[in-house]
This record gives structure tokens, C-alpha cells and sequence, in this order.
């Protein structure tokens, strides 16, 4: 079983900044990319921005320039920078993994359980 738990959420005005964390735990043998998501209320879930295990990265439109995301391999964990924060960013934030469990499996995706992220204007 692999669990990711997310971190780092809450209230914040706009112009600030936030960092979110999301760490795997439980039966890994390795993690392919990571990534975040968000979903606002009422809409569809989005990648905000993806992380492969070498470091390569990619981001939403409305989050580059703005966001930076980055991974510590050493501790299964990946972070979110979100700076200059805008009311449109207040989402439900969601960490995702693929994640192999042994050697000869194939990579599954995890999903973290969500962190609120509220941005006042």
C-alpha cells in the first residue's frame, strides 16, 4: 500500500505565497513523475504541474512564471512553490505519483487525499 499525504494548504491573501508538500510512504521500489493538480468548485480537476524522476518539468499556463515544483527523490517527496498567489488559484490541490512497488511491476498512480488552498482578494 502507498500512501501520499499532502501538506502546506490554507488561507492566504492575494500576492502571497504558499508551499505544499506531498511525501509517499508505504511499499515503494520507485516513482516515475509527480505532479500536482487542483480542482476549484464546480470544475474539473487540472495539472498545475508535472515532475519526472530526472528533474524535467512542465507546467500550466496559468501557473508558469508563478509556481515552481521540485521533488527530493531521497525522501519520495515533492513540493509546490506557489508565489504572487491569485484568488483563481483557490483550489482542492492534489498530489499524484506513479509509483512501481518491485522491480517487475508496473507503475501505478496514487492519489493524495487533497489540501485546501484559499486565496482571499
Amino acid at each position: 500500500q502507498v500512501q501520499l499525504v499532502e501538506s502546506g494548504g490554507g488561507l492566504v491573501q492575494a500576492g502571497g505565497s504558499l508551499r505544499l508538500s506531498c511525501a509517499a510512504s508505504g511499499r515503494i521500489f520507485s516513482i516515475n513523475a509527480m505532479g500536482w493538480y487542483r480542482q476549484a468548485p464546480g470544475k474539473q480537476r487540472e495539472l498545475v504541474a508535472l515532475i519526472t524522476s530526472g528533474g524535467d518539468t512542465n507546467y500550466a499556463h496559468s501557473a508558469k512564471g508563478r509556481f515552481t515544483i521540485s521533488r527530493d527523490n531521497a525522501k519520495n517527496t515533492v513540493y509546490l512553490q506557489m508565489n504572487s498567489l491569485k484568488p483563481e488559484d483557490t483550489a482542492v490541490y492534489y498530489c499524484n505519483a506513479a509509483v512501481a512497488i518491485t522491480s517487475r511491476s508496473r507503475y501505478l498512480e496514487v492519489w493524495g487525499q487533497g489540501t485546501l488552498v484559499t486565496v482571499s482578494s
